[in-house]
C-alpha cells in the first residue's frame, strides 16, 4: 500500500478589508498583485498554494500565519515594515518590540497585518529542516 499524498492546497483568510488585507500581504512580501476569485481576493504564494482573502460577516480572533523565506525576501520584508512604520517582534509575545531574532540558525519577526492576524517571516525552521536557498 502506497504512502498517502496529502499537500497544502489553500485556506481562507478572514479579513476586516479583503482587498486591503491582500494588497498589504503581497506587497510585504514582494509577492504577484492580488486578484478577484469570486468571493475571494486571492493572493498566490511562490510555491502555488493560495491566500484566499475574505470579509465573513462575523467578528473573528487574529490567526497566525508562518512563512518560510529567503534571506532576500526576508531583507525585502525588514525594508518593507521600516518603510511603512509598521510596528515588528522578535518574538510571538510581542515582549521585543523593534528586533528580530536568530533563533534556530536564521532570522525571524513577527507582525500584524491590518485584520488583526499575526505574521511571522522566518529563514530556517524550527525543526531544524532546511531554508530556502
Amino acid at each position: 500500500m502506497s504512502q498517502p499524498d496529502v499537500r497544502f492546497d489553500h485556506t481562507i483568510v478572514a479579513a476586516k478589508d479583503k482587498h486591503e488585507s491582500a494588497r498589504f500581504f503581497t506587497e510585504v512580501f514582494g509577492l504577484p498583485e492580488p486578484r478577484e476569485s469570486g468571493f475571494f481576493v486571492e493572493v498566490r504564494l511562490t510555491d502555488g498554494r493560495v491566500f484566499d482573502f475574505a470579509e465573513p460577516p462575523i467578528d473573528f480572533p487574529g490567526q497566525h500565519y508562518a512563512f518560510l523565506v529567503n534571506d532576500e525576501t526576508f531583507d525585502r520584508v525588514m525594508a518593507q515594515l521600516h518603510d511603512r512604520g509598521v510596528t515588528y517582534w522578535a518574538d510571538p509575545r510581542q515582549s521585543r518590540p523593534g528586533e528580530i531574532n536568530t533563533n534556530h540558525g536564521g532570522r525571524g519577526v513577527y507582525l500584524d497585518d491590518p485584520s488583526g492576524h499575526h505574521l511571522e517571516a522566518l529563514t530556517a525552521r524550527y525543526d531544524g529542516y532546511p531554508a530556502l536557498s
